[in-house]
């Protein structure tokens, strides 16, 4: 089989083969140290910018909506993303987890869901090229959340076979999302915090029809996320069960993110890189374990998260590092210090579909 030509991104595969890449760490814990009020998502505050009290009558609440600050104010997410990069990040994720048609629905908002993505990937894409440089280029990653909703579990116990979403209406929040993402100057995808591998199958089936019909080909990272000690996604699936289900994407990486620290992500990270060898290997977590005592909420500090995660590329696991809930630019630095020096794990050929070696 015939490698992929993307028509953006390309580099990455380049340099994944030569070191490891740092993503970003979390949107949200970054959002709350800002302390926004309901004025600030609805752009009613002096630094709300172009566009300012857009959202002044809106008949919903809005606050915690971060998806919206990309529009009701882009500074905030600026900074963050300027923040991350200042940290050493090599990728940075669009603010855009929440920002589709099925979660926005909560909140009134869903016919802006487009223009949220086009207007966080041109927010993130500034900001990457800021800080770019010929031997230090920085990517956009386009993220796509898993969505409120899940197709393969029911909301009712009373009832096993209800749903409330169906693969179409993923499929449809999904393309939309993508188209908008790619408009506004993204590198890659992100298919992340994966808790229905069937929700997942949708975003894929989605991007791969938006790159059948554009003509578009960027690369694509699916990342999932194991709930509890069990070591499955929340519909039952084992990591190796889930690589089956979404190898045919061909990602230019898997991963694992949220849900678990790193010290306890450690097992599956390494079931995921015996299964999954012509394939690199993310791993994001979060800063360990929720502490309400913490400045972040979790108990994993920058120096242990990232020790952790240089044991990780040590033993040969991982070829993207970052984190997930709870860290922040200064887990980010310490990740970055520590797997600098380390070699990249090494990827075999790919082969699909029964190919022989």
């Amino acid at each position: 089989m015939q490698p992929i030509a993307y028509t953006r991104g390309q580099a990455l595969a380049d340099l994944l083969e030569q070191r490891i890449l740092v993503l970003d760490g979390a949107m949200g814990t970054m959002v709350q140290r800002f302390k926004l009020t309901e004025a600030d998502y609805r752009g009613m505050t002096s630094a709300a910018g172009e566009g300012g009290g857009r959202f002044r009558d809106h008949g919903k609440d809005l606050k915690n909506n971060a998806d919206l600050l990309v529009l009701s104010r882009p500074d905030v997410i600026r900074d963050i993303h300027e923040g991350y990069l200042a940290a050493g990040a090599d990728i940075i994720e669009t603010n855009t987890f929440g920002a589709n048609a099925l979660a926005q629905e909560d909140y009134g908002l869903a016919p802006l869901a487009r223009e949220m993505n086009v207007a966080a990937a041109r927010i993130a894409r500034e900001a990457a090229d800021k800080f770019s440089r010929p031997d230090k280029p920085r990517f956009v990653a386009g993220a796509l959340g898993p969505t409120p909703r899940t197709a393969s579990i029911s909301p009712d116990v009373n009832d096993p076979g209800a749903r409330n979403v169906d693969f179409e209406q993923l499929r449809a929040a999904y393309y939309e999302q993508v188209d908008g993402l790619v408009e506004g100057g993204v590198d890659l995808l992100l298919v992340e915090t994966i808790f229905d591998t069937l929700n997942a199958k949708a975003a894929l089936f989605a991007i791969d029809e938006y790159f059948e019909a554009s003509g578009e080909r960027l690369p694509i990272i699916i990342s999932g996320t194991v709930t509890d000690a069990s070591g499955r996604i929340l519909s039952g699936q084992t990591v190796t069960a889930f690589w089956y289900s979404v190898r045919h994407a061909q990602p230019l990486a898997v991963g694992l993110n949220c849900a678990l620290g790193a010290a306890l992500m450690r097992p599956y990270i390494q079931e995921l890189a015996k299964v999954a060898p012509d394939t690199f290997i993310s791993c994001y977590p979060n800063a360990g374990l929720p502490n309400p005592m913490s400045e972040t909420g979790f108990d994993e500090t920058p120096d242990v998260t990232s020790r952790l995660l240089r044991e990780f590329a040590a033993e040969g696991l991982v070829n993207i590092v970052g984190g997930c809930c709870g860290t922040t630019p200064e887990h980010i630095a310490a990740i970055r210090q520590e797997v600098e020096p380390l070699p990249a794990r090494s990827r075999q050929k790919q082969f699909f579909y029964g190919e022989a070696a």
